[in-house]
């Protein structure tokens, strides 16, 4: 087996060694110095994956996550792995054919959730230290070293961690700087329909969370019928050759003061995370959201039921303020139970035994059908008029809480039966079943019912 096969070259060694003896603040171009290109020479005919030139721009970048000496400050020249250390970081991130990614979600206004697991993702409150490991706190000082991770006030919220595992099909210079390998002769300013506004592992972590009933558990549902808030991810990438991001500030989460008596005559002020009280029983509710469920809901995802954006827009109403949040409520119950067929005969592939219905009795038909009252359906035509009189111009009042909840309360429990009804056997297609539902629903919604 050949030296390269089982750790860094002589060659790497010798030009990382040299590196490493560069004093602060180093050459105004690194790039250029002559020790920067032989490291660069000794991964181009080392590695398979290294480009054609080897890499550039990402060497820098890993460079520094390793901790070169050059580019601390003195107060972080502590963080510097050793060249013997940092050799073998740089031949196991050109070695490497998957990275692993840690997306950190804080629940902003969460109250007191209890700890869960499924699939990649955690619910749960992090100390500080745990914190500290997970954004990898001297990687991120190497990095920047005037910046401070809070990470004894981000320790007083609940968090979602979410882990996933990707390929590294690029060579290093395109996954440090991707936007130098677009192809730049297609439609830059295409819209991507259905692109979430988080990494795709962390919008599936939530859609599942958002099939429990928060709305139910709400106290407050005049202020929120969520449990939290998603402000923002901030994600944590093994690979060095990946530019790593300052995470934001605490600041961007919500604190209220509080004031308190110190029991020696006088007052102390500090701040609090801002809380969504919850009902009690979500102690207990909660953690039947775990890996058995997530299962269920990931082998549903995988049926024609879901071919649908349904997931997309359940996301999209929780993410969304005010009538965009509405208006995707309803159309999560329009993804999950409406045809194109409902507007346009000609896609019809089966006899339309209901061809009389205009297309919003089709849906309430199906809305009865699925979830077995005729009450299901009017909240839907209920819904299905604000929505109109919003899209159409026409005079409206205010959406009121009630109408709100109860666009989010139907369009969890539409898509909560669609996942049972994946259950109950095969799907030969999604027409048919639909048309099953309406079937059962005409009856339910018929005036003489």
């Amino acid at each position: 087996m050949s030296e390269a096969a089982t750790g860094p070259s002589s060659a790497m060694i010798s030009a990382m060694s040299d590196l490493w003896r560069l004093h602060p603040p180093g050459p105004d171009n690194i790039l250029a110095h002559p020790a920067f290109e032989r490291l660069r020479e000794a991964c181009r005919d080392g590695y398979p994956n290294a480009g054609k030139r080897g890499p550039a721009f990402a060497l820098s970048t890993a460079l520094r996550a390793l901790g070169l000496p050059c580019g601390l400050r003195k107060e972080t020249a502590g963080l510097s792995l050793t060249v013997e250390e940092a050799a073998k970081g740089l031949d196991a991130a050109m070695r490497a054919t998957s990275a692993k990614r840690i997306h950190l979600v804080p629940l902003d206004l969460a109250a007191d959730l209890p700890s869960i697991a499924f699939g990649p993702a955690k619910l749960g409150r992090l100390t500080a230290d745990e914190l500290r490991t997970l954004v990898d706190e001297a990687r991120l000082k190497r990095l920047y070293p005037r910046q401070d991770f809070d990470a004894e006030r981000f320790s007083e919220f609940h968090w979602l961690v979410v882990e996933e595992t990707v390929a590294l099909d690029q060579e290093p210079e395109a996954r440090a700087f991707p936007v130098l390998f677009m192809d730049l002769s297609g439609d830059l300013g295409q819209i991507e329909p259905h692109k979430g506004r988080f990494p795709g592992a962390v919008e599936a972590a939530l859609f599942f969370l958002l099939l429990a009933p928060w709305e139910k558990w709400s106290t407050m549902a005049e202020v929120d019928w969520r449990g939290f808030r998603v402000p923002w991810v901030y994600t944590v990438d093994s690979d060095i050759f990946v530019h790593r991001n300052i995470p934001p500030s605490p600041d961007t989460l919500t604190w209220e003061p509080r004031i308190y008596d110190d029991g020696y005559g006088g007052t102390v002020e500090e701040e609090r995370p801002v809380e969504l009280r919850l009902e009690d029983e979500i102690a207990t509710e909660l953690p039947v959201w775990d890996q058995s469920r997530w299962a269920i809901v990931e082998q549903a995802k995988q049926s024609i039921l879901f071919e649908t954006p349904i997931s997309h827009f359940v996301v999209r109403a929780f993410l969304a303020e005010g009538v965009d949040e509405f208006l995707a409520h309803i159309t999560t119950i329009e993804a999950a139970l409406g045809l194109r067929a409902d507007y346009q005969k000609n896609f019809r592939v089966a006899p339309d035994r209901h061809r009389k219905l205009r297309a919003t009795d089709k849906m309430r038909g199906r809305v009865a059908g699925l979830l077995g009252s005729r009450r299901h359906a009017d909240q839907y035509e209920q819904l299905f008029n604000v929505r109109s009189a919003f899209l159409h111009g026409r005079a409206m009042a205010a959406i009121s809480t009630e109408e709100r909840v109860m666009a989010r309360s139907l369009s969890r429990k539409v898509v909560e039966a669609l996942i049972l009804a994946t259950q109950a056997g095969p799907i030969p297609s999604r027409e048919d079943f639909l048309d099953e539902l309406l079937d059962k629903g005409a009856r339910l919604i018929s005036p003489k019912s």
